[in-house]
């Protein structure tokens, strides 16, 4: 099928609460076919159900340290307020107006140094007093955050998504859901990922550490990643 059908056959499938990895399995193409459709079908459904704009950015904001090890583009004029902090686990918080006195807000956790986005929080609707409080808990394991322009926020969680897409490895299951908030993405990142430029796993508390490497080794070999475990 052409890629019309293909994305029109997502979007059905999508429609009936198939998860990506369910959805490639389904048409028999790669996960890596979908999770663009994926991406593309959720912001259309969000410009749509908001009469085509994207709705008003409420704030952007990063951990510090996200820096740490990878390699950005200096044109970008993108900076780190700890670029010594601990680097590899970046946490990125989304606020978009939902009324004058609420927002949609919703969190990502990303491994930029290897598997992606590990985690996701929200979309969830807020008020200021509550946003400000649940701000403080979601950066509470960092020794701070910052604000940060939009754009960052989308070349570090759908960039780093598609590194470890790139090394065989899914992000989270309900990423595609929550990715919408980011706004539209077409890539490629402004970031490189990895630690110094390399794969470098460092398991999750969730993690099933030798699944792992064993995906890691179908597209490398033991000298061109590294890992602790």
């Amino acid at each position: 099928m052409d890629s019309a059908e293909l994305k029109e056959r997502v979007r059905e499938l999508r429609a009936e609460g198939r998860s990506p990895k369910e959805i490639a399995r389904a048409l028999k193409v790669p996960p890596s076919a979908v999770a663009p459709l994926v991406r593309a079908i959720a912001a259309e459904d969000a410009a749509a159900s908001d009469g085509g704009r994207e709705p008003e950015l409420a704030g952007c904001w990063i951990s510090v340290g996200w820096s740490n090890g990878l390699g950005v583009d200096p044109a970008r004029g993108w900076a780190d307020e700890a670029p010594g902090a601990d680097g590899g686990m970046v946490s990125v918080l989304v606020a978009r107006r939902h009324t004058w006195d609420r927002m949609t807000v919703a969190g990502y956790l990303a491994d930029v140094y290897c598997t992606g986005v590990k985690n996701v929080i929200g979309p969830d609707v807020l008020d200021e007093r509550e946003l400000l409080r649940f701000r403080e808990y979601f950066f509470s394991d960092y020794k701070g955050f910052q604000e940060a322009p939009i754009e960052l926020a989308r070349h570090l969680v759908f960039g780093a998504d598609d590194y470890a897409r790139s090394l065989g490895i899914g992000s989270h299951e309900e990423f595609e859901q929550v990715s919408p908030l980011l706004g539209a993405w077409e890539g490629p990142s402004a970031i490189t990922f990895g630690r110094g430029g390399r794969p470098y796993y460092v398991p999750g508390p969730h993690d099933d550490p030798p699944k792992v490497i064993r995906i890691l080794r179908r597209k490398l070999s033991y000298d061109e990643f590294d890992y602790d475990i």
